[in-house]
């Protein structure tokens, strides 16, 4: 299956003349190098690909260059070399009135400012992208309410901006944003505004649109634990390169490099490696077979009390492998030393 999204040996240079720099740079230049010679390398070398249905979290500290790959893939940022389609469309290539119908009838976009009109009533902000594509109105509130309902502001639907908490309002900005029915979701930190308890309830509200809608996200956070209970991949960038790109569980279990390994070290890993990640080909076990997506800290109980070498785990195309017990017991207790 084609991606919706492919970035290959995509650069973003801000500086005097960036094209033509990158033209006569060198290979290996680092990001200090970079800037020393007057340039910002806001996204270095950066190649990867979304696919359908897929949550891709990208994550990294303030500066790192999250929020400028996403712009790229949206073109909000015209890139300075390499190549983006989506959909199989070089964005680049696309002319002005092409882009824009591109962004307003395949891609939503959440950021962390709620950017609602405070003049403008729930319903009303809601429907404003319905409206300045030109839809009737009956239709436009029809759709409108459509999507308060899914995101549980039903009953508020005549509020203010001013009249909901920071949540409820964080909401309005992702019914908005789902209202013209995009494919591709991009979500800029939409939650970090928001108060521990309201976030956790924001994410678990997210987790239960995407069960639902299975659109194709990228989303930004520079918090690892909200990237590790959301994503499907998570990609980690530094001074604009992506340091590494891989499920959650790969990422705790084998850091690629010491910046990652920082990341990852204050996690608890049996909360996040799935057995199975652990699998090994060749013997099944013996056993009820556990589930390919059960955490190794949910089967804590049958780790400790089953003698067994190897645990079984049906996998999701129905076969059973086996899960080695010690290398599972290594990472709920720790390894013995």
């Amino acid at each position: 299956m084609n991606p919706v999204i492919s970035a290959k040996n995509v650069w973003k240079l801000f500086g005097p003349d960036p094209e033509s720099y990158l033209k006569s740079m060198t290979a290996g230049h680092s990001f200090d190098d970079i800037r020393a010679d007057g340039y910002i390398a806001g996204v270095k070398d950066v190649s990867l690909d979304v696919s359908k249905g897929e949550m891709l979290v990208i994550m990294g500290l303030s500066g790192s260059g999250k929020s400028t790959l996403v712009r790229c893939f949206s073109r909000l940022h015209d890139i300075t070399g390499g190549k983006i389609e989506v959909d199989g469309q070089d964005i680049m290539g696309l002319k002005e009135v092409e882009l824009i119908e591109l962004r307003r009838s395949k891609m939503g976009m959440v950021f962390q400012s709620f950017g609602l009109l405070p003049h403008r009533t729930v319903l009303q902000n809601v429907a404003f992208p319905l409206e300045m594509r030109g839809q009737d109105k009956h239709s436009t509130r029809d759709r409108a309410m459509e999507v308060v309902k899914l995101v549980g502001l039903e009953g508020r639907e005549d509020y203010f901006p001013r009249e909901l908490s920071g949540g409820q309002q964080q909401r309005v900005g992702i019914a908005r944003s789902l209202a013209i029915e995009p494919d591709i979701w991009f979500l800029d930190e939409p939650f970090s505004a928001l108060d521990p308890l309201i976030r956790r309830e924001m994410q678990d509200e997210f987790l239960r649109l995407q069960a639902m809608l299975g659109k194709t996200i990228v989303f930004i956070t520079h918090d690892f634990d909200e990237a590790l209970r959301l994503a499907d991949r998570i990609a980690i960038m530094k001074d604009g390169a992506v340091e590494q790109i891989d499920t959650p569980d790969k990422i705790v279990l084998n850091p690629a490099t010491d910046y990652v390994a920082k990341f990852t070290e204050e996690v608890d890993k049996a909360r996040v490696v799935h057995a199975s990640v652990l699998v090994e080909d060749g013997s099944m076990g013996k056993g009820e077979p556990v589930a390919a997506d059960a955490t190794i800290l949910s089967l804590a109980r049958r780790l400790i009390n089953d003698a067994a070498d190897v645990i079984p785990v049906q996998m999701p195309d129905g076969n059973v492998k086996g899960m080695p017990r010690q290398a599972a017991l290594d990472i709920l207790l720790g390894e013995a030393k």
